[in-house]
């Protein structure tokens, strides 16, 4: 059924530069006094150098080989060269030990580097007792603080995106590509003239009002406030942990109580979900779990698995929350990185093009249509190789004493993680490596058994963007065919080339586009 005309939301994006802090500002504490940042950083380091120098394992890390300086200090200046670019340091740590182990130090920590294929594989087999993902979130990111302490303990969530999101792509993408197109409209009319747009904030407005057709249903997805709420939620959640994971355990509590508005952000989104999901659990009571006119949505499929307390409106609200963050945080960084290259490389809108006005006209914007985009799938999926979410992933909490084939010994409580962009820019894993070749997979699928691992949803050593194993990103199914029925209702519906050079913001071992980059758009000429 086709959704009511909406209210136009163009203002959202003026909200967003307005009150949103980018996904990926190189500030800890933005918004505060650069003293007080500097303040917080200190007492942390002050801190840390405590603990580290009492707790440290002897041994374990010495034998590991470091890329920069081991002192307790002197490491200090190259974890500080770390959290301002650590994909620098990773390349150089990849070039020295392509096939081996190496550490890097952090502001808090040493941090354990996989780089040969034959360790990252034993690294994604290595059972959950003995290598924790959700102890990693919680290192990264404080998630029991900055959303709510069952997000780990009960992520009941993560099979509905396995299983009910991925199973129902084919029915609700209609819905989906028609809130794509609404939202478009919206925030980049077509226009016979040249309009400068900010990729980034057009890019997360756009992800978000997509993704919530599919987790609230029309027409709250389409609301200007609980759209606001959703990406400063998410904004909140990335900028607050890292700050707060900086700080020993004990303090954690008191620094997040200092840093999160979760309990704020939860009580205003509540005004928005709280009627939804009342009425829906009174329809249950009354009718059972399959009553009439059951929506197909992410709340239902909530209302459907979670248990006891994890049923109250407010926990189901964290766990919507939390699923907006994943969401806008991932693919918005993801679509605008595709939409630069796009846009900067004009070469490749006519081939996509025709692309996708060939396999419409056959099969309609269905799911189904999606999975013969083979050479919009290859553009996405290099643009992701080449830059994607960051150069490191599959990161882990050693929660025993592991030990490697080679010999290299890990310590209980390391944090492990495996090198994604170094890997992806290795000319001996791909020719041509460090060229951007937006058809690179398309042509591979081509040849004979090489269609399926080389499609954007297929995981593996040698790509790794989604992690790998079964832990691999549970959304990836969702969030590639959200990506593909955006980027082809642009080609569609807009020319675009860029103002200026594409930029790249590196914080961490993780790059964002840069969120001032502007691209122009005006309605399609031919």
């Amino acid at each position: 059924m086709n959704a009511p005309s909406c209210a136009p939301t163009g203002s959202v994006p003026s909200l967003i530069a307005s009150r949103f802090a980018p996904l990926s500002t190189s500030g800890l504490l933005d918004g505060l006094d650069p003293a007080f940042n500097y303040a917080w950083a200190g007492l942390a380091f002050l801190l840390f150098c405590i603990i580290y120098s009492a707790t440290r394992p002897k041994n374990l890390y010495d034998s590991i080989p470091a890329i920069g300086r081991t002192g307790l200090f002197s490491s200090y200046l190259d974890a500080m060269q770390f959290a301002q670019n650590g994909q620098d340091l990773l390349m150089k740590g990849y070039a020295k030990y392509q096939h081996g182990i190496f550490r890097v130090a952090d502001k808090r920590r040493w941090q354990i580097i996989v780089s040969g294929p034959q360790f990252i594989d034993e690294l994604r087999h290595a059972p959950d007792d003995v290598f924790s993902l959700s102890g990693a979130t919680e290192e990264t990111f404080a998630i029991s603080l900055t959303i709510g302490p069952t997000l780990n303990t009960d992520p009941y969530h993560v099979p509905i995106l396995k299983n009910q999101l991925t199973r129902n792509l084919g029915n609700l993408f209609p819905d989906l590509q028609e809130e794509i197109k609404l939202a478009f409209r919206d925030i980049i009319p077509p226009t016979e003239n040249w309009t400068k747009v900010k990729a980034f904030e057009a890019g997360v407005t756009v992800v978000a009002r997509a993704s919530n057709r599919i987790f609230v249903g029309a027409p709250l997805c389409r609301d200007p406030e609980f759209l606001l709420l959703s990406i400063t939620f998410a904004s909140n959640v990335v900028n607050s942990g890292r700050t707060i994971s900086l700080f020993p355990d004990l303090l954690k509590p008191i620094v997040a109580r200092l840093l999160t508005t979760t309990p704020k952000a939860v009580r205003m989104v509540l005004k928005h979900t709280k009627p939804i999901i009342e009425e829906r659990k009174r329809k249950i009571e009354k009718y059972g779990w399959d009553y009439p006119d059951k929506p197909v949505d992410m709340i239902s499929w909530l209302l459907d698995e979670a248990q006891g307390k994890e049923r109250t409106p407010e926990n189901l609200t964290r766990r919507l929350l939390a699923l907006n963050f994943v969401a806008i945080h991932t693919n918005s960084i993801s679509f605008t990185g595709a939409l630069f290259n796009l846009a900067s490389r004009p070469e490749y809108i006519q081939p996509i093009r025709e692309e996708v006005e060939a396999v419409v006209a056959e099969e309609g914007w269905t799911k189904v249509a999606m999975s013969r985009m083979r050479k919009l799938d290859s553009f996405l999926k290099e643009s992701q190789r080449t830059k994607g979410l960051g150069a490191l992933t599959m990161g882990r909490i050693a929660l025993q004493e592991f030990t490697f084939s080679d010999g290299t010994r890990v310590p209980k409580g390391a944090m492990v993680s495996a090198v994604a962009t170094p890997r992806h820019l290795d000319e001996e894993v791909y020719s041509d490596a460090n060229t951007f070749k937006g058809f690179r997979f398309s042509d591979m699928r081509k040849e004979e058994g090489e269609a399926a691992k080389n499609q954007m949803v297929a995981t593996s050593l040698d790509f790794l963007p989604f992690g790998h194993g079964r832990h691999a990103c549970p959304g990836r199914f969702f969030a590639v065919n959200e990506l593909k029925a955006m980027l082809a209702h642009i080609v569609l519906t807009y020319d675009l080339k860029m103002t200026d050079t594409p930029r790249y913001m590196h914080i961490g071992p993780n790059v964002t586009p840069d969120p001032k980059v502007e691209v122009l758009f005006r309605k399609r000429q031919a």
